[in-house]
């Protein structure tokens, strides 16, 4: 693949699914980053699609009526007339019945039993049919799925099943050697205490088509159908021509970024890897898990009725201001609070108040001053040198937030760039400029701003196209030029001398607040009254006393169940130059393995304890709410053994 070009894929949605805000975060973090990256002028891909086979599916059909095909036929378009709404603008959409991904699958597979990489077998393990997935007995979480906590049921049969072990030492060593490949690092210290803590077994690809029908035939043996992993993982080569057009695939394999949920890791970062190198082919150069939208401090479940519908929020606030809280919102590497009273903060704060007022300003000023045509270019001076300042290093950290997979942290700065129109609008005072009749420097004024305005619109182009196609037509930019390019944006002058500004309606009409608070005190009155009565400060505590307790950052390098107690875990952690051992009481809320890798915050001074037989020296840090429990981890990544001050 030619350096310059980028090929972003996200995970191919289980037809079955309805849309939720999930879906609709990571398919439009791609869009973003896929916009972006041609405002970059790079050569651009962008994949996404639906994983149509599976015993779900089959199921689904068949209390329907309908044939499997017929029902995915069916349920496809909620995703695509979904993309479509969202403004996604995604080269390729493919599905995996498709013959042009099924033909694929099965040239593989023949390839693998011919080269003897596919064997039969027994496969005897617990068996989890919502995630169409084994597994073994220490990988179960109180006798349930770890994935989706579901019951399982346990199996034995005939199976195939690719020799994925024999790679377990290549991959840790290219996993080490390319620190790019599994991002953010602590998800790439995941997958690395996973593979170095457990033998890692073979893949049974296999299903028996007695138990299971709706799938892709294995082409050795007609009796069974592909597991359906092994299917989905192939659709970032089979769209993009992989065995059917060698140009194509040159041009775009390997794979820029594959973004994905760190729920679906190890399928990406043990199964995918293994199944490439046994074809021979190139790794993708990124594999990007994100985090996960909770709702409040809770993750969203269909179990717990609290999953949030894109539509809902498009349809009251439109689309380009749901789509900017998503970016604007997540660290990528960190889950993130969606609720609409954070929504709407945000809203109000950043897009009515900031950039909202900004671009009203300055066509109000320009219409009523200059009868709607824009001033002639004067070279900034000092009194213009913070707004230029601050608008240019939003081009800059723009681009390297793009690099770097922090869309959140270079929208900051295209905010703090806008911040800085409003207040040099403020400082220069054009109103007054107006009213005393010094034209000259308020065409100054009012020809600066727009500049600032042309830039920032094209910098959050990516993020809110339809919006920013609007600010960008009001501003007098010609049709050619409404989709900005990094060239022109780093020029600050920009705009043509003597273009017609026309009238707009605001960009972002305030919204009423949400106010949670206030709602929950009316249903509650007298228990509200009862907790702020006389409300006073308890267990005040002096800095000395602060002073004395010690914490620190601690990566969890091993994780397991402290046996005859439900709800310990033993800890292994990477304190700086040291290792520790703690026991810590969070086995209800975290799995072994979602440990592996996180940086965590502990006290290191706390006095030695046995717990249940075994030493605990020291104590991790937590919140908890209701029934929720969440570690204390750090904004961003930091070494271990760092001092939390």
């Amino acid at each position: 693949m030619n350096e310059s070009n980028f090929y972003i894929t996200t995970p191919i949605y289980y037809v079955n699914d309805i849309p939720h805000i999930g879906h609709a975060y990571t398919t439009i973090l791609a869009d973003v980053l896929a916009r972006y990256h041609r405002l970059l002028d790079r050569k651009t891909f962008f994949l996404t699609g639906t994983d149509e086979h599976g015993q779900k599916v089959q199921q689904a059909a068949a209390k329907r009526g309908h044939t499997p095909q017929e029902h995915c036929d069916k349920y496809v378009v909620r995703f695509q007339d979904l993309w479509k709404r969202l403004g996604i603008t995604n080269d390729d959409f493919i599905r995996t019945t498709q013959p042009r991904h099924t033909t694929i699958v099965k040239k593989i597979l023949q390839d693998f039993y011919d080269r003897g990489l596919i064997y039969s077998g027994s496969y005897k393990g617990w068996y989890c049919v919502p995630d169409e997935r084994y597994f073994t007995e220490k990988d179960l979480v109180d006798h349930r799925c770890p994935e989706c906590h579901r019951p399982v049921e346990e199996l034995e049969e005939k199976s195939y099943f690719f020799k994925m072990g024999q790679y377990q030492d290549w991959l840790i060593n290219y996993i080490e050697e390319h620190p790019d490949f599994i991002q953010p690092e602590h998800r790439r210290q995941e997958t690395l205490g996973f593979l170095k803590n457990d033998k890692l077994g073979d893949l049974c690809i296999s299903r028996p088509k007695k138990r299971l029908e709706w799938g892709i035939e294995l082409p050795f043996d007609p009796d069974y159908v592909t597991y359906v992993w092994f299917d989905a993982l192939v659709n970032y080569i089979s769209a993009v021509g992989y065995l059917a057009d060698d140009e194509k695939f040159n041009t775009w394999w390997p794979a820029s970024c594959h973004l994905i949920g760190k729920d679906i890791l190890r399928t990406h970062s043990v199964f995918w890897p293994t199944m490439l190198h046994a074809m021979g082919l190139p790794m993708p150069k990124t594999i990007f898990a994100h985090g996960w939208w909770l709702v409040g401090d809770t993750k969203m479940s269909k179990s717990l009725q609290n999953v949030i519908n894109p539509m809902d929020m498009v349809d009251k606030y439109g689309v380009d201001a749901f789509r900017y809280f998503l970016m604007a919102a997540m660290n990528l590497g960190l889950d993130a609070s969606f609720t609409e009273k954070l929504f709407v903060e945000r809203y109000n704060a950043e897009l009515a108040n900031d950039l909202g007022n900004l671009s009203l300003r300055i066509v109000s000023m320009i219409r009523r001053n200059a009868n709607g045509i824009l001033p002639d270019y004067q070279e900034p001076g000092e009194d213009e040198k913070e707004l230029v300042d601050a608008t240019m290093t939003a081009v800059k950290e723009m681009s390297a937030a793009v690099e770097s997979m922090q869309i959140d942290k270079g929208l900051a700065f295209v905010i703090t760039a806008i911040r800085e129109g409003n207040r040099y609008f403020d400082k220069m005072k054009p109103w007054a400029l107006a009213k005393t009749g010094d034209l000259n420097t308020l065409g100054r004024v009012l020809r600066h701003t727009a500049e600032c305005l042309r830039i920032v619109s094209g910098l959050l182009y990516p993020v809110m196209p339809a919006k920013m196609t609007e600010l960008r037509t009001t501003l007098g930019i010609p049709s050619d030029d409404i989709m900005p390019s990094i060239t022109r944006l780093s020029n600050w002058k920009g705009l043509q001398d003597g273009a017609t500004i026309a009238e707009a309606a605001p960009l972002f009409p305030r919204a009423d607040p949400i106010k949670e608070d206030d709602a929950q005190q009316k249903a509650e009155p007298k228990k509200a009254a009862s907790k702020n009565k006389d409300k006073q400060p308890v267990n005040l505590v002096t800095i000395d006393q602060v002073g004395k307790v010690k914490l620190k950052t601690a990566t969890v390098i091993k994780a397991e169940k402290v046996p005859e107690a439900d709800k310990l875990l033993k800890l292994q952690l990477q304190v700086g130059d040291e290792k520790r051992q703690i026991v810590a009481g969070i086995a209800e809320f975290y799995a072994p393995d979602q440990l592996i890798g996180m940086t965590i915050v502990v006290i290191v001074n706390l006095k030695p304890a046995v717990i249940k037989g075994i030493e605990s020296n020291g104590m991790l840090l937590a919140a908890k709410k209701g029934k929720a429990l969440r570690l204390v981890t750090t904004d961003g990544e930091i070494a271990s053994g760092a001092s939390i001050e």
